[in-house]
């Protein structure tokens, strides 16, 4: 991002209890592009800073800025010409300090957006013209503000911070399981040992039966044989905290220091792990999220570096290392199975470099997910697939009646197509169909209606009211009569069969809440794989437009795993979850951020969410639907506005998305 000329600013303290710094700039820059530039430290839980922009007529607006997780961050936002006050929301523990404000003008960025993304030049210019600043504000954010991952190394040219303070003195123990010719490799992993700023570590470098020997200068290094009926107590007898390395794998400076730290922290986890970065020709990051269990399972995403203590380092010091290939990956298994997920602290910041994972690395894992689950029985099929793996969880038997409800009104195109695919279309044994119909008037429709009561599957209920979606799913719920229940739009096209039983197997899971599907336009492309809480400032879908089959960061798109929130469109819950929280707040959202905010409300219950590849439905409609205008713009502020006020906090760190991924794209891009 081009920096803009630098200028004077001060910061004064405010009386707000969130906001309670004001910006000052010198000149009181107007109708301009501002790029703030500042640094924080590394914490578990980082809550991104907030900007929140006052006009004139006392309207405002708030800004979630990108965290700082490599010591530094930049921010673009443009500065409106009624603009009064400049106003900051920082993470206490972050130590945010504000290193330098800049100044950009309209020329300056146009040249900008047409160095990077000329295609967007075009529409930026034609919504200036047409004085539509949201839309000519974001334009141009997301074309000189946003970063490709693939240029991730040029990214980090202004960012990279160390922090080189040890945090405690806990006795840090590493293993590092190594072969003959791993040799140079191992090498590399003990010079990044020795350059830590924490130094209260030991390494035992164990070689197979064909080994070889070091002859290290540091006397915390010790070599040994591998054994396969040694445990971690066996190599690390007095550690307080244990990890496990693989050759060539390198830290930078501060990651014991970093990690140690989350451990000895308020929270007192018993693991800790931090960000990654693939070394290439073009090197990859791997932005983790924070603990999501379902996806360790098939993906052991924790990788490098991870440390064990407290009661999980007990437990797995007791396991035997068994053989050296996939012992790491062993292990996080066996941590993914035991440890609390209260337990768990996630870094987030780059604090190890990792050659590229085999071609087999993934054969490694599901052998050893499968010896897993021989092992310990706690999971109940495994199946392995070309694009990654995936645990199928038992469904119950006998299967439990689910209660399909849409709401409509008209549109028999709509209603036939989403009702003839749940009935016809669907596999699934047990289903209940509920219509809520919002005053149909079109007379096919109501005899449509006619036929579809001949099926005893079917209810349909009227909703003479004004259209709320929240009152009517909660009303079609309430009379519902399954276990589980399915929200599905009537613009709904059922694509495979077996589309409900890969619902209805997750949202049995005791601990699962609202389970959602994949979804997609009419044109094949990604409309939902997830919800992001805060994308575009409040939440969005994240890879919108995408193509079907994109993988996703972290492999994640293909296999089932924690989210924040799902959409409403196709999602699945048990009727006592349901109703434990409420439904639906028909109250505060009658139309919009229902879904999110009920998935969020479950979540707070202690119930998590998750977005599954295996149901595949096409939600045709929503392609061809148009923004909001008017009083319905207005009517999506007011609810915009009250989601913003009562999960601002998730807003700031949704859990399952990094902080240093953009909330201005819909794409997993830097920020």
């Amino acid at each position: 991002m081009w920096p803009g000329r630098p200028a004077a600013f001060a910061l004064a303290a405010t009386d707000d209890p969130l906001f309670t710094q004001r910006l000052s700039i010198a000149g009181n820059p107007r109708g301009c592009w501002i790029v703030l530039r500042y640094r924080g430290h590394a914490v578990p839980r980082p809550l991104r800073p907030l900007v929140r922009l006052v006009r004139t007529d006392g309207r405002s607006e708030e800004f979630v800025l990108p965290g700082p997780v490599l010591g530094a961050a930049f921010w673009l936002g443009y500065l409106p010409a009624d603009l009064a006050e400049i106003c900051l929301a920082t993470d206490p523990r972050s130590g945010f300090v504000l290193e330098r404000v800049g100044l950009r003008g309209h020329a300056d960025v146009f040249a900008e957006c047409l160095w990077k993304r000329p295609l967007r030049l075009v529409p930026a210019l034609y919504t200036s013209l047409r004085r539509d600043e949201r839309r000519f504000r974001d334009i141009l954010r997301g074309a000189c503000g946003v970063t490709p991952m693939h240029r991730y190394a040029r990214w980090t040219l202004d960012r990279m911070r160390t922090e080189t303070d040890p945090a405690t003195d806990w006795p840090v123990a590493l293993i590092l399981p190594a072969r003959r010719a791993d040799m140079l490799l191992v090498m590399e992993t003990v010079r990044s040992l020795e350059a830590q700023s924490h130094s209260a570590w030991t390494l035992a470098i164990a070689w197979d039966q064909h080994g070889a020997d070091l002859t290290p200068a540091d006397s915390r290094v010790t070599q040994v044989a591998w054994s396969e009926t040694a445990t971690l107590r066996d190599r690390a007898p007095d550690a307080t905290a244990v990890g496990m390395m693989l050759p060539g794998e390198r830290l930078t400076v501060d990651a014991l220091s970093l990690l140690v730290g989350a451990l000895a922290g308020p929270d007192a986890p018993e693991m800790v792990y931090g960000d990654e970065v693939v070394i290439a020709a073009s090197p990859l990051p791997r932005f983790k999220p924070d603990w999501s269990p379902d996806l360790a399972l098939v993906t052991a995403y924790q990788g490098a570096p991870t440390l064990h203590a407290g009661a999980l380092l007990s437990h797995l010091a007791a396991l035997p290392l068994g053989r050296l290939e996939g012992c790491r990956t062993r292990f996080a298994l066996a941590a993914a199975t035991t440890v609390q997920s209260a337990r768990v602290a996630h870094v987030p910041r780059v604090l190890a470099l990792v050659p590229p994972p085999p071609a087999d690395a993934a054969i490694d894992h599901a052998d050893a997910l499968g010896r897993h689950c021989v092992a310990t029985g706690s999971l109940a099929r495994v199946r392995t697939e070309i694009a990654g793996f995936d645990l199928l969880w038992p469904l119950p038997q006998p299967a439990p009646l689910v209660s399909v409800v849409i709401p409509s009104r008209n549109r028999l195109d709509l209603i036939r197509q989403s009702s003839d695919g749940v009935l016809n279309g669907t596999a699934y044994p047990a289903i209940e169909l509920v219509i809520v119909d919002n005053g149909s008037t079109d007379a096919d429709v109501l005899q449509y209606y006619g036929t579809l009561r001949r099926d005893p599957r079917v209810r349909i209920l009227s909703w003479p009211a004004p259209f709320d979606f929240s009152a009517m799913t909660n009303a079609g719920v309430a009379a519902a009569t399954g276990r589980v229940v399915v929200l599905l739009n009537n613009d709904i096209a059922i694509l495979h069969e077996d589309w409900l039983e890969a619902l209805v197997r997750q949202a049995c899971r005791p601990e699962v809440g609202a389970v959602g599907a994949k979804l997609l336009y009419a044109d094949g492309t990604l409309q939902h794989a997830g919800v992001v809480v805060g994308l575009g400032g409040r939440a969005g879908h994240i890879l919108r437009r995408r193509p079907a089959e994109s993988p996703g960061h972290l492999g994640q798109m293909r296999v089932a795993h924690e989210v924040s929130a799902v959409t409403a469109a196709c999602l699945a819950v048990e009727k006592h979850k349901f109703d434990a929280v409420g439904g639906l707040d028909a109250q505060a959202f009658p139309i919009d951020f229902n879904d999110v905010d009920f998935c969020l409300r479950l979540n707070a219950a202690g119930y998590k969410t998750l977005w599954t590849p295996r149901a595949v439905v096409a939600h045709r409609e929503s392609t061809s639907r148009g923004p909001s205008v008017g009083p319905a713009r207005l009517r999506f502020e007011r609810e915009a506005d009250r989601f913003v006020a009562r999960w601002r906090d998730t807003i700031r760190h949704d859990p399952f998305y990094h902080p240093a991924l953009s909330l201005t794209t819909f794409g997993e891009d830097l920020e």
